[in-house]
């Protein structure tokens, strides 16, 4: 999976892709992820991307040229549908990651900021728009990490154990529901103690278990 992100604060990224199984899946060659810091395309010279929304209002929007330039940039090395991180999207959904996943092999990421991008480039060049939940964040990187984060887990290799994401929550196995509850050693801790069933060998009644204790 190929993915471009368009960002102000290309920096952010950093940090999170250096380690865990992300870092594994670059250094694999299973994801590749380029940055476009979109005030690299503006032609205001002072560097401004923002300016006052028509009609009056608190905020700034993005606006359009540096934001047409960029994604122009972008659809010529990233072939993917370009996806606009916004509180007014479709809510991503493990569902969603999937068939992300499962029908392209390139996306570019739009980062919004301020109180969003002018309408015109979301009508013309955005094709999917995507809300990570109903709250507002001050930009769309965090949910790009999300994004990212969802869709890579799911490539065969990414994970060390193939199946692993096969009986996460909301997987086919758990009928669309979240996990059961999970223990690990010691048996006892600070009179807290694991669910006898999980300790008795017993691999239908531990199954049974499971089922039951799904949410």
């Amino acid at each position: 999976m190929h993915f471009t992100v368009l960002t102000l604060f290309p920096n952010l990224f950093e940090s999170y892709l250096s380690d865990s199984i992300l870092a594994r899946a670059i250094e694999k060659n299973l994801i590749t992820i380029d940055f476009l810091n979109i005030r690299d395309f503006t032609t205001d010279k002072h560097g401004k991307v923002d300016d006052t929304p028509y009609g009056g209002g608190a905020g700034m929007l993005m606006t359009c040229q540096p934001l047409f330039d960029c994604i122009k940039v972008a659809k010529e090395k990233n072939k993917g549908p370009v996806v606009f991180l916004t509180p007014q999207g479709d809510t991503f959904t493990q569902n969603t990651a999937e068939a992300l996943g499962a029908q392209h092999n390139e996306l570019i990421l739009l980062c919004g900021r301020y109180e969003g991008i002018d309408q015109r480039i979301r009508d013309e060049l955005v094709d999917i728009e995507i809300s990570v939940g109903d709250f507002v964040l001050t930009g769309g990187e965090l949910p790009a990490m999300i994004m990212i984060d969802a869709i890579t887990r799911l490539i065969p290799g990414a994970l060390g154990d193939e199946d692993s994401h096969k009986l996460d929550s909301f997987s086919d196995a758990f009928e669309g529901k979240k996990e059961h509850p999970h223990y690990t050693k010691p048996a006892e801790f600070e009179g807290l103690c694991v669910p006898e069933v999980l300790l008795s060998g017993n691999h239908a009644e531990i199954e049974r278990w499971r089922k039951e204790h799904l949410k």
